[in-house]
C-alpha cells in the first residue's frame, strides 16, 4: 500500500460539506475495490477523533490510511479500513452500528441505544468495550519485575477475588495494569450480593495487601510504585487508554536515549524506495516536531513500524497531553507507518519550547514501544474459574519466565488469555521450557497454544479487479505541508470557518 500525504478530498465526499448542520458518517464501499471507507463530518468535540479511532479499533478494523482535517469547529475524517484479513465490511449491520456509536445525538440517554456488535474475531463490543461495570478495578504502576502478577493474583485470591479480564504492559523497566476484579461465590454477602455489595473497607484492605506485595522488592530502595482498587462504576475509561494514562504519569517515558529524528525523505519518496531504504536502517520508532509559525501549528511527523492499535495508541497519547489534532495524515510504505499530525495545544500555543519538544517527542515513543511485540506469544483458553489467572502465573513463575505484556478476557464460561514471554533475565523462551508449561498447566485444564510466527502486517487486502501495474519510475509523494496550504483555501471557501 502506498502512503499518500496531505489532506483527503474526494469529489464523491464533497457533497458532504454541503451537509454543515447535520453531522453523519458514510461507510462507503463504492469507491475502492480493496477496502471500506467510513467518512465522518461532525460538529469537533473535545476528544471526538480519539473517539472515532477507539470504536474502529474495537470492532478490529485495520485502518490503512486517515485523512484528519478539523478547524474552525467542524471535523471531516476518512478511515480506510478492512478487516482483519483484509476484506471490506460487508456486514449489514455494521454501518448503522459505527454511525449510532459515532453521531452524539444517537448515545445511551439520546436515543435508541447501539445493539452490540460481534467482529470478524469473534469479540464481542459495544460504543462502551466490554462491560465491566460489576467489577471493581484494581490498577498499578510498578518497578517490573519477575513474579510480579503472579504475586498480585495470589493476594486477590487468598482474600476472595477473581480477575475476570484486564491488561498488563511493561515498557522501560516499568509495569502498568488495570485488572477487573469481581467476588468469589464464598466471598459474597450474606444475602447473595457480589462485588457491588462489599464494604469499601474491604476494597481499602485489599489495595493495602496489594501495595505491600508491590513494595516488597529486594535490593531497591526508593522504587515508585501506585496502587488504587476503585469500586465498581459505570462508564469506566477505556482499559487500553487507561493503561497509556497510567504509564505516562508514572513517567516511563523518561528512559532510554533521546528520539531519532526522522527521515524527512521517506515523506516524500515512493513505496519501493521507502520500503528499501527502511529494510537497510531497520524500522526504529522515530519524531520530528517543527513549527509552522505563519498558521500556528506545531508539526509533528513520526516513523515505525506499522501494526495493529498504532494510529490509536498515537491519538491517545496526543489527547492526553492536552493536544489537539487540526489536520493529520497516516499511512504507510510497506511494512513502515508514517504519520504527520498538525497539532496545537488546548490552550492555544505550539509545541514551543525545545525542552517540550523532547518531551512531546519521548511520550510519541513511548506510546508506540508499549505495545510493541517482543518475546513468544502464548495463547491460553480454560474454563473460568476462581484462581485460574494464579495458578497459571504462578507455573510460569516456576519455569524461569517473566510476563512483558498481558491481555485477559472472558467470553460466556471460559476464559481467554494473551501472553508475551521472555525468561527471568529478559531473553528468549527455549522450546522445552515452553512444552514443560504447556504439558504442566494441562494437568489444570488449561490449553496453552505457541504462536510461532506473527500474522503478517498489514494483512493482504481482498480486492475483485487487481490493481493496474505502475508504468514508469515512482513518483515522489509531496509532504502534507505542502499541499495543505491549497486545501486550505478550499476549505475557507466552503465553509469560511478556517482559522489561521
Amino acid at each position: 500500500m502506498k502512503y499518500v500525504s496531505g489532506p483527503y478530498f474526494e469529489p464523491d465526499f464533497d457533497p458532504l460539506l454541503d451537509r454543515f448542520g447535520t453531522p453523519g458518517v458514510v461507510v462507503d464501499n463504492e469507491t475502492r475495490e480493496d477496502c471500506t471507507l467510513v467518512k465522518v463530518d461532525s460538529v469537533n468535540r473535545d476528544g471526538v477523533l480519539l473517539e472515532m479511532v477507539q470504536l474502529l479499533t474495537d470492532l478490529d478494523l485495520v485502518i490503512y490510511k486517515s485523512y484528519i482535517s478539523s478547524d474552525g469547529g467542524w471535523l471531516m475524517d476518512v478511515f480506510h479500513v478492512t478487516d482483519q484479513i483484509g476484506r471490506k465490511l460487508t456486514d449489514p449491520s455494521l454501518p448503522e452500528f459505527i454511525q449510532r456509536a459515532l453521531v452524539p445525538f444517537h448515545r445511551p440517554g439520546n436515543g435508541p441505544s447501539p445493539p452490540r456488535f460481534t467482529t470478524c474475531l469473534g469479540n464481542v463490543v459495544g460504543p462502551g468495550g466490554p462491560d465491566v461495570s460489576d467489577c471493581a478495578a484494581l490498577e498499578f504502576t510498578v518497578h517490573d519485575r519477575a513474579g510480579l502478577l503472579s504475586s498480585i493474583t495470589s493476594v486477590l485470591v487468598d482474600n476472595g477475588c477473581h480477575v475476570a479480564s484486564g491488561q498488563a504492559w511493561t515498557h522501560n523497566g516499568r509495569a502498568a495494569g488495570v485488572l477487573y476484579v469481581t467476588t468469589t461465590a464464598a466471598a459474597t454477602t450474606a444475602d447473595g450480593a457480589g462485588a457491588a455489595a462489599l464494604l469499601p473497607s474491604r476494597w481499602a484492605r485489599i489495595e493495602r495487601l496489594v501495595n505491600a506485595v508491590v513494595d516488597a522488592r529486594e535490593n531497591v530502595t526508593g522504587e515508585r510504585h501506585w496502587v488504587c482498587v476503585s469500586e465498581p462504576v459505570q462508564g469506566r475509561v477505556h482499559t487500553e487508554r487507561r493503561l497509556h494514562q497510567l504509564m505516562h504519569d508514572d513517567r516511563d517515558y523518561e528512559s532510554g536515549p533521546a528520539p531519532t529524528p526522522v527521515d524527512e525523505e521517506l515523506f516524500s519518496m515512493g513505496e519501493k524506495a521507502a520500503t528499501a531504504r527502511t529494510a537497510r536502517r531497520g524500522a526504529v520508532t522515530r519524531v520530528s516536531i517543527d513549527s509552522w509559525e505563519e498558521r500556528g501549528y506545531a508539526v509533528v511527523k513520526m516513523t515505525s513500524r506499522d501494526r495493529p492499535r498504532l494510529l490509536f495508541d498515537t491519538v491517545c497519547a496526543l489527547t492526553d497531553m492536552q493536544y489537539v489534532v487540526f489536520h493529520a495524515t497516516v499511512g504507510s510504505q510497506g511494512a513502515l507507518a508514517i504519520q504527520e499530525y498538525y497539532i496545537r495545544h488546548k490552550d492555544g500555543r505550539t509545541v514551543d519550547s525545545s525542552a517540550e519538544r523532547q518531551k512531546v517527542s519521548r511520550c510519541l515513543v513511548a506510546a508506540v514501544e508499549r505495545r510493541a511485540t517482543h518475546g513468544v506469544r502464548v495463547e491460553v483458553r480454560a474454563a473460568d474459574r476462581s484462581g485460574l489467572l494464579s495458578d497459571f502465573t504462578r507455573v510460569l513463575r516456576e519455569h524461569g519466565l517473566s510476563l512483558l505484556r498481558v491481555e485477559l478476557k472472558r467470553h460466556k464460561d471460559d476464559a481467554f488469555g494473551i501472553f508475551y514471554l521472555v525468561t527471568d533475565t529478559g531473553g528468549e523462551v527455549r522450546a522445552e521450557a515452553l512444552r514443560a508449561v504447556q504439558a504442566r498447566v494441562a494437568e489444570m485444564d488449561i490449553s496453552l497454544d505457541v504462536v510461532k510466527e506473527a500474522p503478517g502486517w498489514p494483512p493482504v487486502r481482498k480486492t475483485s479487479v487487481p490493481a493496474p501495474p505502475v508504468a514508469g519510475p515512482e513518483r515522489p509523494r509531496p509532504s502534507l505541508g505542502s499541499l495543505l496550504w491549497s486545501h486550505l483555501g478550499k476549505l475557507s471557501n466552503n465553509f469560511n470557518y478556517i482559522r489561521s
